[in-house]
């Protein structure tokens, strides 16, 4: 699926502006990272998309579709979402939690299962942990399963909102591989917001750099080393870009 932003902006009701004029496209298939310092407006940007917050000005379309024109329900069932808090069912085993869209979508039990068995292989989760409970996982097990339950129901698109922040150098490491091979396998749109400048550059086919609710730049991780931008290059080179205004 296509995502568009056209001269989009929010503006809450105290006045404040998170968002002005944005205007970008994210690709059919690519990994594409928002990042930036805090309070840019990358995460507002990314929940616009699913209506967990909506947009004030301009258009956002899915596939030339406007997100309003589409029931709620059927929006956000055709996109998946991960955090960085994964928020799995404690109660629930493994292949239970990773079900639990194709289960409200009520597909058949068989389809579930073949499902949940297809994901974890690509994965690499050992078919043991299928039955164990998430207090029983690592981290980083747990952040794979949150990953996968997210793939569940076979959505076009997937936000994921700083979703390995939490987790040592090492996990995340990990899952970053696995974001790659997992998309080179089955092509998904992801919109993937960090504030890590390396974990931009490792997993994105492009990237949009956010400033005060605006759009810096947007480019391959190639053409953004090569900005002589002053705030490009502070953020690229230190993750802060405290470039004065």
């Amino acid at each position: 699926m296509l995502i568009e932003f056209q001269n989009v902006s929010k503006r809450y009701d105290d006045g404040t502006l998170a968002v002005e004029n944005l205007s970008l496209t994210v690709r059919k298939g690519e990994i594409f990272v928002l990042i930036g310092p805090s309070g840019c407006g990358k995460t507002t940007t990314m929940k616009m998309v699913n209506r967990l917050i909506d947009h004030t000005d301009g258009k956002i379309l899915i596939d030339e579709r406007e997100i309003y024109q589409f029931d709620i329900y059927e929006l956000r069932r055709n996109i998946g979402y991960v955090l960085q808090q994964i928020a799995l069912f404690p109660h629930l085993t493994v292949e239970e939690n990773i079900a639990v869209v194709p289960d409200l979508l009520k597909w058949p039990k068989t389809k579930t299962k073949d499902r949940v068995t297809e994901l974890m292989k690509i994965a690499g989760l050992d078919p043991v942990l299928r039955s164990k409970k998430p207090p029983e996982l690592s981290g980083g097990q747990q952040q794979r399963v949150g990953v996968l339950r997210a793939l569940a129901a076979d959505p076009e698109v997937i936000l994921m909102d700083e979703p390995f922040s939490a987790l040592d150098p090492i996990s995340r490491a990990q899952l970053q591989d696995d974001i790659k091979r997992l998309n080179d396998e089955l092509g998904k749109t992801i919109l993937f917001v960090t504030h890590d400048i390396e974990e931009a550059m490792k997993l994105g086919d492009r990237i949009a750099l956010m400033r005060d609710g605006k759009l810096v730049i947007v480019g391959t991780p190639d053409e953004i080393r090569a900005s002589d931008d002053p705030f490009v290059l502070d953020f690229t080179q230190h993750g802060r870009g405290e470039v004065d205004a």
